[in-house]
């Protein structure tokens, strides 16, 4: 959908042309045709023929473009373009210029090509590109009022190709003044507006933004890219109830347009509102049972609601189709990894040999091995994957360094991650994973320096600012320092569960008892994780309510019964007890 990525237009068919005619040989130019009148003399036939000079300044410029020397080749084609009234040549001279880079040479030979072709509209946009990249205000407005006039149907995307060529040139603003000027002469075209309101999301301007494209829809209210791009500026600003709103008033107005409803969909979910969206599938599928995209959508929704049965119908029924099948047995895989079917779900996983789903599924089939303890085949599978998806290595690494972890060979998985950490040395994920990896091999000084490297770079980080306070909290003169990160991690992230089980933990090694135990409780009521059950097992047990601890432990232990924490509880606590 054109709006959904701005500007990621493709780049003007006539820069294509002058590409390809410098990148390889292009073939000679024909000599011009004319036909030859039905009573004429033979006098006559000689002055209509090309003059012999000229036609051997054609042939020499051709040459000189097939040798790259492409200075007299412009000079070749410019001058047969003034001396013969035909705008090829004049259309060669500009495509050479601005291959060349060379401005006055390209504004030249298009003034003269306009001149031989007035409605030529390749033509106007390179007139248009010259003038906006030299900063010629007057010249661009014209050329654009030209370009509006002759082709107003077209002229959304012909501004938005100009704007894609320019954006490293960091002309945005300066196209935005130019169409200012452009709509005082024309303030009943909506595409000038439109176009204006994209541009001002580009400059990060959402009000300006929200007040074009309004004028855009007062011109043109049934508009349908327009409507759907103002609900974006409201969810790209964060009214995510706005832009529910404009949707839905805007599929209710429009009941047959099905991008304003793939849209509310996609909005619906965002808010994790997936009965409606469900339901707005349902209808978009009803009207078109062919959108295969939006089936595959209403299968995940069905996912988000557990009702895996309904999604996993949809994923079979797309099994026949082999555009779509690798996606399906993916998602099949998927389902059942959720329901604990290991050998099943690896079978699904093993069918997607193509596609863009291969590289996840083999993850997914490796990740369900290290999960059983296959950790050999899971070795060997991810060893032939280093070859196979190269451009993936860095996640292919950090799978091995969690295969190693998982088998608990941690000097293995930090002299991995130290060997990466040399060719990729501020990559975040490879640092935060090393810092765990150090703290198992006791290094703590690497892992203090991998974090503090992390937050230098990304001072929000609440994992990396979590992991670094939870850290501290092993020496007690590092409290207060402790303190601070978790405090920060917490202001970022107040309903983390992770989070919030490392600052009750610091209360209790503060002595916060009941402070301590608020925020366990809160953590475990979110994400019953056998750690946070073991620091809230033992905040019970010293505060005397010993059977709930004891309870609370036994209940934990049946789940995870290796748990390194909580058998430290056991083993500390319970064990000296009795």
């Amino acid at each position: 959908m054109l709006i959904l990525r701005l500007f990621s237009i493709i780049v003007l068919v006539f820069l294509n042309g002058c590409a390809d005619f410098l990148v390889k040989p292009s073939a000679p130019v024909e000599a011009v045709k004319i036909a030859e009148p039905k009573a004429k003399s033979q006098q006559n036939e000689v002055k209509t023929a090309i003059d012999p000079d000229v036609l051997y300044m054609l042939l020499a410029a051709e040459l000189a473009g097939q040798r790259g020397q492409y200075e007299i080749a412009l000079e070749g084609y410019m001058e047969v373009a003034k001396r013969v009234n035909d705008p090829r040549f004049a259309e060669r001279a500009a495509k050479i210029a601005m291959y060349m880079k060379d401005g006055k040479k390209t504004d030249e030979a298009v003034s003269l090509w306009l001149t031989q072709d007035p409605k030529n509209l390749t033509a106007r946009k390179i007139a248009a590109l010259s003038a906006l990249r030299s900063g010629n205000k007057q010249a661009a407005v014209d050329h654009l009022d030209l370009l509006l006039k002759a082709d107003p149907a077209g002229f959304e995307k012909s501004v938005l190709e100009l704007v894609n060529i320019l954006q490293k040139d960091g002309k945005t603003d300066f196209i935005y003044e130019v169409l200012d000027a452009v709509s005082l002469k024309n303030p009943d075209q909506a595409a000038v507006y439109f176009v204006q309101s994209l541009l001002a999301m580009q400059m990060k301007d959402s009000v300006l933004a929200e007040k074009k494209v309004q004028q855009a829809l007062d011109i043109q209210p049934d508009w349908d890219d327009a409507l759907i791009f103002q609900a974006q500026i409201a969810g790209f600003s964060g009214d995510m109830n706005k832009a529910k709103t404009l949707l839905r008033n805007a599929s209710l107005k429009y009941p047959a347009n099905t991008k304003i409803k793939k849209l509310l969909a996609q909005v619906l979910i965002k808010t994790a509102e997936y009965e409606e969206a469900g339901e707005v599938y349902k209808g978009i599928i009803s009207a078109n049972p062919k959108d295969i995209e939006s089936q595959i959508a209403q299968a995940l929704v069905y996912l988000q609601l557990d009702r895996d049965g309904k999604a996993e119908d949809i994923f079979k029924a797309l099994l026949d189709q082999p555009e779509w099948r690798s996606q399906a047995s993916f998602y099949l895989g998927k389902i059942e990894e959720k329901r604990e079917h290991t050998k099943k779900a690896l079978v699904w996983f093993d069918k997607v040999t193509d596609g863009p789903f291969v590289f996840e599924s083999a993850i997914s089939a490796i990740s369900l091995l290290i999960k059983d303890k296959e950790f050999d085949e899971a070795g060997l599978r991810l060893n032939l994957m280093s070859d196979r998806f190269p451009k993936q290595k860095l996640r292919i690494i950090l799978m091995q360094a969690g295969l190693f972890s998982q088998q608990e060979q941690y000097e293995k998985a930090f002299n991995l991650l130290t060997k990466a950490l040399a060719e990729y040395p501020d990559q975040k994920d490879l640092l935060y994973t090393r810092a765990l990896m150090a703290e198992r091999v006791n290094k703590l000084d690497v892992l203090e320096a991998d974090l503090k490297k992390i937050l230098a770079k990304y001072p929000d980080d609440a994992e990396a600012l979590n992991a670094l306070g939870y850290t501290l909290l092993g020496n007690a003169n590092r409290y207060a320092e402790a303190e601070k990160y978790l405090q920060h991690a917490l202001n970022l992230q107040p309903d983390e569960a992770v989070i919030m089980d490392s600052f009750g933990w610091l209360q209790f090694k503060l002595g916060r008892l009941e402070q301590a135990l608020a925020y366990l409780e809160r953590a475990y009521a979110k994400q019953q994780e056998p750690e946070i059950a073991a620091h809230l097992s033992e905040v019970l047990w010293v505060l005397g309510r010993k059977e709930e601890a004891r309870k609370l432990f036994s209940k934990a232990i049946k789940n995870s019964p290796e748990d390194e924490y909580l058998l430290d509880f056991q083993q500390r606590i319970l064990n000296s007890a009795e």
